[in-house]
């Protein structure tokens, strides 16, 4: 008789762990498609917990390397930008795909770079020569072409904003043919070429808001600089390095839309907005901006999620006034009715090892690293899950599962800040599916969505597997059994927070495993519980 112990049935519901994570334990090494999708909805090239910005480069060009499927690159350079809303690794999808398509690089070309930051982000990445190559090809500078004589004046305008590389470095390189005389005037413009250059355009050839963006900047009283402001209609950010007083910035303020407010706070009090000239709080511009952030029209008609408020609070300084934070959580609390609510309660295990207390967007340069940490962002999401889902239960863990005891109808950013509190030890993802088996094991959910950064390394599974789908398999099991003669169909969904390309549970028809950080994790998620639309599925479905 063959050993039993080895043979037993319930082996072959539990996969042999493949692979040993960053973190030295067991998981399951994800496909090729799968592994590069999921970094591309959340990479950013910077330094991570467990792996340096260059490793996640050499990943990323290896997962490339063993994709044959060209439109399946082309497919996720489009998810990257427009769904997750990346900059960097859609610029790089795209330039590895001019490499070896371009005929499907020119479809997408304008899909992908849809704006003068992830222009000038393809072209730093082509001049680096990660992907091959130092200079613009032939079939490249093109489509750089193309992009540059067919965008509006506007965005020409908002391009010219920042450097290394500059949209003039972009320009001399590209070499575009302009169509005619405001076009020719334009890019000398741009170029800093002296006026003769431009023959035969001159500066009345100029489009008018550059010249009265050129006013701006050549006044030489804050009055007059005011006075200009008040009617431009361009980027705010392009006055910013020549506005001569906190009256100038007044003045930019009721330029600047909801989101541009909501990202400048610090910028703003530094230059003088909430104050009077003679010192005084200015109650004025406060109340305005205050009005502006928490607008429910605004916040509903953009469907941004509480993420982006969460972020700002957690930047704002503390001289912010007071008013202005109250604003902030007004408005993370209008911005949960943008989360989708889910097709029954679930499971949310909130990962609060040391390990999430790695900034969200990496380790950057001095000054630009993101005070978001891995476990805000994990700690939001759950409070945000909670206040649409009341039902659902969140189970904080790191070595050990935290018995904690949260009111759905906390304000929001206070809930996240305090789920983010717990933990700081070693990770055992299999935690909060253990305790969903234990004390909430007479309850019924639609499933357990755990969010994580997906280093588990503390507890064993059986037969070889890890200890997520040893519980997995008996939450399924008691589920069932709840259910009696009805049908159910639990889901588990993996959210990593930075992934590594290796997962606790490998795909299965209820599994799912999601790379991400983005507004877009909330849809996706909602969808599998609803009608198992998948990650890659979603990919795979944009038509190009």
């Amino acid at each position: 008789m063959a050993n039993k112990s080895l043979f037993s049935s319930i082996s072959s519901w539990l996969p042999r762990a493949n692979v040993v994570n960053e973190a030295s334990g067991l998981a399951y090494k994800l496909l090729p498609k799968h592994a590069l999708a999921q970094i591309a909805a959340t990479g950013c090239f910077n330094g991570t917990f467990y792996a340096s910005g260059a490793a996640q480069l050499d990943q990323v060009r290896d997962l490339i390397n063993q994709i044959a499927d060209n439109q399946f690159l082309a497919k996720l350079a489009i998810y990257s930008r427009d769904k997750a809303l990346m900059k960097d690794m859609p610029a790089a999808l795209l330039v590895a795909l001019s490499n070896r398509d371009t005929e499907l690089m020119h479809s997408v070309f304008d899909r992908v770079v849809d704006n003068g930051r992830v222009l000038r982000t393809a072209f730093q990445m082509i001049r680096s020569g990660q992907f091959g190559r130092t200079s613009l090809s032939s079939s490249l500078q093109r489509a750089f072409q193309r992009w540059l004589n067919e965008a509006s004046v506007a965005k020409l305008i908002s391009a010219s904003i920042g450097n290394d590389p500059s949209l003039r470095d972009v320009l001399r390189m590209a070499r575009p043919k302009p169509q005619d005389n405001a076009r020719r005037a334009l890019f000398g413009w741009l170029t800093d070429k002296d006026v003769e250059k431009w023959a035969p355009a001159t500066y009345s050839d100029l489009p008018a808001e550059v010249q009265a963006l050129i006013s701006f900047r050549n006044s030489e009283s804050e009055e007059a600089q005011a006075l200009i402001a008040g009617d431009l209609n361009v980027r705010w950010d392009l006055l910013a390095d020549s506005a001569r007083g906190p009256l100038v910035w007044k003045s930019i303020v009721r330029q600047m839309g909801p989101q541009a407010l909501r990202m400048n706070l610090n910028t703003l009090l530094r230059q003088g907005v909430f104050v009077n000239a003679g010192g005084s709080t200015d109650k004025t511009m406060i109340d305005y901006v205050a009005k502006r952030l928490s607008d429910a029209e605004d916040v509903a008609r953009s469907r941004q999620f509480p993420y982006q408020y969460f972020a700002a609070y957690l930047n704002a300084s503390d001289e912010i006034p007071h008013k202005i934070k109250i604003a902030l959580n007004e408005a993370a609390e209008i911005a949960c009715g943008n989360t989708p609510q889910l097709s029954g309660p679930v499971v949310i295990g909130l990962d609060t090892s040391g390990s999430m207390s790695c900034p969200v967007t990496g380790q950057r340069g001095r000054g630009s690293t993101s005070k978001m940490r891995c476990v805000d962002v994990a700690s939001l999401f759950a409070a945000a899950v909670l206040r649409r889902n009341p039902d659902s239960v969140v189970i904080p863990f790191d070595t050990q599962a935290y018995k904690v005891r949260v009111d759905a109808s906390d304000m929001i950013l206070s809930l996240s800040k305090r789920l983010a509190k717990y933990g700081g030890g070693g990770t055992n993802c299999s935690l909060p599916i253990a305790e969903a088996n234990g004390r909430y094991r007479r309850r019924r959910f639609a499933g357990v969505i755990l969010v994580s950064d997906n280093e588990s390394w503390i507890g064993k599974g059986s037969y070889g597997s890890t200890g997520v789908m040893t519980e997995w398999n008996r939450f399924v099991a008691n589920q069932k059994k709840l259910a009696g003669r009805e049908s159910v169909d639990p889901k588990l969904i993996c959210i990593d927070i930075q992934p590594y390309g290796n997962t606790q549970a490998p795909e299965r028809s209820e599994i799912l495993n999601i790379g991400g950080f983005s507004d877009a994790v909330f849809n996706v998620v909602s969808s599998f519980l609803a009608d198992d639309n998948r990650f890659i599925d979603e990919i795979e479905s944009i038509e190009l």
